[in-house]
């Protein structure tokens, strides 16, 4: 019966416990999360700002603005999820300190009574009385070592009331800071709401503005789909021949990688989600995948891999070890270098100076050249993965920021 009730009580224990470690670590990764898109939203504010200073609508704009009012809803929800969490810790909280609160009125009470009764005992006479009516000397002895554990536990009970009063205090504080937090999160809710609508706006204006320009939109997006093809025209052109140099034509074999190649294609898959920007600092302006044109009505635009947004002067840097197989020239102003690592290819794209040269052994991290920065001040690196001959999502495999 006794194990059963101290098992229990264990189980008990070890649940709040659990229970406590899980709210903290969730209130620290959604912390984590607020902070992480904050950052992201004022960086994207930068370029949104040097896009406006040109004084010309463009379709970068809307696409920066397009991520900004994502970031800002992630940002809202997140901001939500804290609020409710907190409102979870300040309830909990609450409850516990009406327990102690309870707890300790009892605790009072006790020691109330027993001090009273400790008054009427300790005083000379009346502990002489008290001892002297014992019926014998054992029962006096007794009475004796009675008075002097009551003082004993007295004092204890005095200094633990105080503990539990500073617990109280401690708190109550603590409960007043989550109020103040709270607060604090709804007011950063209401105005990140507020901006939210205001970039929504702004986007509306952009749309309706470049609505009248539909013409010239056309031509530019014809230009970068032409462009977008020759870079994936000459990306398939250098993967075939790969294939091609590992093939026997006399035997017909498939494509074989060689050991060495088996190990670096293997290191590069078990760095998926790991590997480092190919940029130093940036923001993915436009993501993988086909996309609604933001201006044009029933267009649809396909991105083989992402645009970077980043400063100018950058230099686009490998994501991991691998040899250069191709500078491609797309355009005066655009050059790609290809890089295989095994059975994968990593691309790097609109690049103005490139510093390698094929057959180049590369490192991680190791600059490969100067993107490009247009007339309109705004640098864009493409980059995309491939395996073999399937294009991949980059998002995926460079580390979440």
């Amino acid at each position: 019966m006794k194990s059963s009730r101290y098992f229990s009580i264990l189980f008990l224990c070890v649940f709040f416990l659990f229970n406590t470690i899980v709210a903290q670590d969730t209130k620290q990764k959604l912390e984590l999360q607020r902070k992480k898109l904050e950052k992201e939203i004022e960086y994207t504010s930068k370029f949104i700002g040097k896009t406006r200073k040109n004084k010309t609508a463009t379709v970068n704009e809307i696409n920066l603005l397009n991520t900004q009012i994502e970031r800002r809803k992630e940002l809202v929800e997140t901001l939500k999820r804290e609020i409710e969490t907190l409102d979870r810790n300040i309830e909990e909280d609450q409850d516990g300190l009406a327990r102690l609160s309870k707890k300790l009125t009892d605790i009072k009470s006790q020691y109330a009574n027993l001090v009273y009764f400790a008054y009427r005992h300790q005083t000379a006479y009346n502990k002489l009385i008290f001892l002297f009516s014992a019926e014998d000397f054992n029962q006096a002895y007794q009475r004796l070592r009675y008075l002097e554990q009551l003082a004993a536990y007295l004092r204890k009970q005095a200094s633990h009331i105080r503990k539990m009063e500073t617990e109280k205090e401690e708190d109550i504080i603590k409960i007043n800071n989550q109020i103040d937090e709270k607060k604090r999160l709804l007011d950063d809710e209401n105005v990140q709401m507020s901006k939210r609508e205001q970039e929504k706006a702004q986007k509306t204006q952009l749309v309706k503005k470049l609505s009248g320009q539909e013409k010239q939109l056309k031509v530019r997006l014809k230009q970068k789909q032409k462009e977008a093809n020759r870079l994936t025209n000459k990306i398939k052109e250098i993967i075939a021949g790969e294939i091609r140099t590992k093939t026997s034509a006399k035997t017909g074999k498939k494509y074989v990688l060689t050991p060495a190649e088996k190990q670096l294609s293997a290191n590069f898959a078990e760095n998926k989600g790991k590997l480092p920007w190919p940029v130093n600092k940036g923001m993915i302006a436009e993501t993988f995948g086909v996309h609604q044109h933001p201006v044009l009505k029933y267009v649809k635009t396909r991105n083989n891999g992402v645009n970077i947004a980043t400063e100018k002067n950058t230099d686009a840097r490998c994501v991991f070890n691998g040899k250069v197989v191709s500078i491609a020239r797309i355009t005066t102003t655009n050059k790609a270098v290809i890089v295989k690592h095994g059975d994968y290819f990593t691309v790097y794209s609109n690049l103005t100076d490139v510093y390698v040269a094929t057959g180049d052994k590369v490192k991680t991290n190791q600059a490969l050249g100067k993107i490009y920065t247009n007339p309109d001040g705004q640098t864009r690196l493409h980059f995309e993965v491939w395996k073999g001959k399937e294009y991949q999502n980059p998002a995926y495999w460079i580390l979440k920021r």
